[in-house]
């Protein structure tokens, strides 16, 4: 809601800008005017190929290709077709007019990007990831109520990291022949797994899909549930892999886990967040713009059977528990950001009091 700056700066309040992705996936909004600049969109109609490399994006210039951007800039002809794309595009470059710009990130994910867009932001603040700095214990924050029953299950499990735990958000929705692709590639793989399948993410199909997954591979290697309390669910000892869209809560709550990951984005910043899982951080697989049985299975075993993925994912864990700590650049920036709103409330308070004085004289 870009308008609430306009409207706090009117009424002397200052505004702080939250944007609840990557940013590297802001810094890829923000780019978009250059890209069409240089050229780079929209991608000529003659020239299919998505693994083409986008150079537009400063600091990713040596990987990031047009599969990575956004999906709606595939819609792109001679100005912003996508009404998605260009209210967000529009709403991150307003975000400059605000007294700063925070996000929920650290600072070793994302120093390239958050370096760039410190030059393009009147401040910047990378204070995360915000739910393991938290002291307080996990709170819903979905409005699909847990199954519970689904820890129970993991509990049950014998051995520990042999289970997949699936889960494509809260907005993502798939045909029943993704599903059926979905289906067989995990059942192949041979790995237990947790899938949560919403209510609402197959349409009328819903119950047939259902009662298809359990019957391929019964109650024992297979727990099927509408929602789950994703940071228990990551947590827990028998989790192994995160089949995820890559929507940046779910992304930075499997790098706190240390949880290799699976990634097949959607929408908006998935594209962008899961190549970096896949090329930046390499704690796990990109698999964006494929949906069929055989490349699940294998995309599955490599990240389950993967030593040089799992100790990318711990290593990375580890350095955002460094982030978190005292000390760390995590907790010394959400000390930064208290200081600046403390100096913004002094001198907006020293502002409204000089007005009250002129009005008075």
């Amino acid at each position: 809601m870009p308008f609430a700056v306009d409207i706090a700066e009117e009424l002397g309040v200052p505004a702080i800008a939250y944007r609840t992705v990557s940013a590297c996936s802001v810094l890829a909004y923000l780019s978009v005017p250059k890209l069409i600049e240089l050229g780079e969109l929209p991608f000529p109609e003659d020239d299919a190929d998505l693994d083409e490399p986008i150079h537009g994006v400063p600091g990713m210039e040596t990987f990031l290709r047009r599969r990575d951007l956004p999906v709606q800039c595939r819609s792109i002809t001679d100005t912003y077709q996508d009404p998605l794309l260009k209210a967000v595009v529009a709403a991150t470059a307003h975000s400059r007019k605000a007294r700063a710009l925070l996000l929920n990130t650290a600072t070793s994910l994302e120093q390239p990007s958050l370096a760039h867009l410190r030059k393009e932001m009147r401040d910047v603040f990378a204070v995360g990831p915000l739910h393991a700095m938290s002291p307080a214990p996990a709170v819903a924050t979905s409005l699909w109520r847990h199954d519970d029953k689904c820890m129970a299950w993991l509990d049950g499990q014998q051995e520990d990291r042999s289970v997949v735990y699936i889960s494509l958000g809260s907005l993502t929705v798939i045909s029943h022949e993704q599903f059926t692709e979905f289906l067989h590639g995990l059942v192949a793989a041979g790995y237990p797994f947790l899938w949560v399948l919403r209510p609402d993410m197959l349409g009328a199909s819903q119950d047939a899909a259902f009662r298809e997954a359990m019957a391929t591979v019964g109650e024992d290697m297979a727990c099927v549930v509408p929602w789950a309390p994703q940071r228990d669910v990551l947590r827990h000892r028998a989790v192994g892999c995160f089949l995820t869209h890559s929507g940046w809560n779910s992304t930075v709550e499997g790098i706190v886990e240390g949880v290799p990951m699976v990634c097949w984005p959607f929408f908006v910043d998935q594209q962008v967040n899961s190549r970096f899982v896949g090329a930046v951080w390499r704690n796990g697989l990109d698999m964006k713009d494929v949906c069929d049985r055989a490349v699940v299975e294998k995309t599955v075993r490599e990240a389950m059977g993967s030593d040089e993925i799992r100790r990318s994912a711990r290593a990375l864990a580890e350095q955002v528990e460094r982030d978190i700590a005292e000390g760390g650049a995590s907790a010394l920036e959400f000390k930064r950001l208290v200081g600046f709103i403390r100096e913004l409330s002094l001198s907006s308070t020293s502002a409204a009091e000089t007005n009250d004085l002129k009005v008075q004289e």
